[in-house]
């Protein structure tokens, strides 16, 4: 399967800012539904956000809403994860995702990246 590639990830301050992005390769990938999860040691994969194949709709976890924000460009193949007010509690191994369903749990994608982490300090 095709795999996607993150990049962005790093340490940073509590309350500062990270954007994460996505390559998806490939034009199915292109038109597939989009998520980001994001897993912390000894955790569950946690669902974060996720975005429809035309970018209309948007579904948040609670505990990033409003703090969060998932972007695509489908022209380009890409989608990004505009993070801001970052906490401590944020950290961890963030995964991007694409697939033919559109949803909150890993079940609903096909694809995933390797991961990119990222560190807040308090």
């Amino acid at each position: 399967q095709v795999q996607l590639v993150e990049s962005g990830g790093g340490l940073v301050q509590a309350g500062g800012s990270l954007r994460l992005s996505c390559a998806a390769p490939g034009r199915t990938l292109a038109l597939y539904n989009k998520g980001w999860f994001r897993q912390a040691p000894g955790k569950e994969r946690e669902f974060i956000a996720a975005i429809s194949w035309s970018g209309d709709s948007t579904t948040y976890s609670d505990s990033v809403k409003g703090r969060f924000t998932i972007s695509r460009d489908n022209a380009k193949n890409m989608m990004y994860l505009q993070m801001n007010t970052l906490k401590p509690e944020d950290t961890a191994v963030y995964y991007c995702t694409a697939g033919p369903k559109y949803g909150r749990t890993w079940q609903s994608y096909t694809n995933w990246g390797q991961g990119t982490q990222v560190t807040v300090s308090s």
